[in-house]
């Protein structure tokens, strides 16, 4: 497995190889020691998969307490993963990375805790598989708007197409608004 770092210092690419012949591919995705050799998590408390279909977009979601560790992965189509930092104490604190993930492409985004995590479907229809560090705890759980000024993320949308959102995620709050881990 390899690591990349992106423009945030703690978010990282893992690329693990994809082995692909005449009757289709085969990729660890998991591998705890290996990740252990990376200095990722090896343990891991909740598994979530979601399916979506064109344009929509899932966050910007954090929680408060029991911060979750993500590691995202299409297992269908193709989604553009974002991650914000919101650890106030980080050089990094308010700014974002955004990297295309696509099934069989062998990448997954690992998302530290203490990000904010959110994604938009490129792809007629996806598949998104992610392993968190903690349980979800739905007291904690928050919601930044998708197209905060203040972050500035630029979704690859069609020009002139809003995304579909869900009623929490459309009445999100705005950056500036919200509670920061430290």
């Amino acid at each position: 497995m390899i690591v990349e770092r992106t423009e945030l210092r703690d978010v990282a690419v893992v690329r693990a190889p994809v082995h692909a012949d005449t009757r289709g591919f085969f990729t660890e995705t998991f591998h705890a020691d290996r990740f252990a050799s990376i200095g990722l998590p090896t343990s891991f408390a909740q598994d979530n998969h979601s399916r979506s279909h064109r344009n929509v977009l899932r966050g910007l979601h954090f929680q408060l307490e029991q911060p979750q560790g993500k590691l995202v992965r299409a297992v269908t189509g193709r989604i553009f993963d974002v991650a914000v930092d919101l650890r106030r104490s980080s050089p990094d604190f308010g700014r974002w990375v955004g990297v295309t993930l696509e099934a069989g492409d062998g990448r997954q985004l690992w998302i530290p805790p203490g990000f904010g995590h959110g994604f938009l479907v490129l792809s007629d229809v996806a598949d998104v598989t992610y392993k968190c560090t903690t349980v979800y705890h739905a007291p904690s759980n928050r919601a930044i708007r998708w197209n905060d000024p203040e972050i500035g993320i630029r979704w690859p949308l069609p020009h002139g197409v809003e995304p579909t959102l869900s009623d929490a995620d459309a009445g999100a709050c705005a950056f500036s608004s919200q509670a920061w881990f430290e």
